[in-house]
């Protein structure tokens, strides 16, 4: 092991372990940059092609000004979707905008009493041969009678009357949309999003929830409960069947 010290004094400038201090690299002129504020004026060269920028915001709207945004007090609003609103949906500035009248109340009801009349009365008669009548005579209710599940006879005639009621409504919705009833008032159903007659899957969802539950189990409850729903529903005026198959009802010209 070697004993030899360094010498004394500051070490050689050629000590390669020596901490120098970093020096800025020399320019493209081989001059160093001069101190002080940029130059003002153009760039060297002169201004870009095609001229200077425009002034104002880049990201300005583009509805009207120099900038700002499309939702500033002062800029005007954005034009509207194109074709209007009928059957625009949920999202249309104003919903009913060129959609028919919405149906009247009144007319939707005495249109479904029709209805139900026109296949009401042809059950009464298929009825017979299947003794759905023969509690009746014993001051039993007659609803208790028809939704009994005591007879086959009876339960037969149930789903008779099911099929019935959610074919009749099915099938002619689908055709054209309008039912018997809804023809003679004037009316017709129609799909929220663009005014069309609803297909065969969605007048078929139509009609069961608007007659299954009421022929099954909630008589009265239900037609009740679809009726206060149509009056106080807005801006649409449906029931929870227009909800669940997407249409409205309205009027058409007479």
């Amino acid at each position: 092991m070697s004993t030899d010290q360094p010498p004394p004094g500051p070490p050689p400038d050629d000590d390669p372990f020596r901490k120098r201090p970093q020096e800025p690299p020399p320019s493209a002129g081989g001059q160093p940059p001069p101190a002080g504020p940029p130059p003002e004026g153009p760039p060297p060269g002169g201004p870009p092609p095609g001229g200077p920028p425009p002034p104002g915001n880049p990201y300005g709207s583009p509805y009207g000004g120099g900038g700002g945004s499309p939702y500033d007090n002062n800029m005007p609003p954005p034009p509207p979707p194109y074709g209007g609103g009928y059957g625009g949906g949920y999202g249309g500035t104003d919903p009913l905008a060129g959609m028919p009248p919405l149906a009247d109340s009144g007319r939707r009801i005495l249109a479904r009493l029709i209805d139900w009349i026109i296949v009401a009365v042809p059950l009464a008669i298929i009825g017979i041969p299947f003794k759905v009548y023969d509690r009746v005579s014993s001051d039993d209710d007659f609803g208790d009678a028809v939704n009994s599940f005591n007879g086959g006879g009876q339960l037969v005639f149930q789903l008779i009357t099911i099929v019935a009621y959610v074919a009749y409504d099915t099938i002619l919705t689908a055709r054209n949309g309008q039912t018997l009833g809804k023809k003679l008032m004037k009316l017709r159903v129609a799909m929220l999003n663009d005014g069309s007659t609803p297909p065969m899957s969605q007048s078929l969802l139509r009609a069961v929830v608007l007659w299954l539950p009421a022929l099954i189990c909630c008589a009265c409850l239900w037609p009740l409960l679809l009726l206060i729903l149509i009056l106080v529903d807005k801006p649409y005026k449906q029931g929870l069947h227009d909800k669940a198959a997407k249409t409205v009802v309205v009027s058409v010209p007479r």
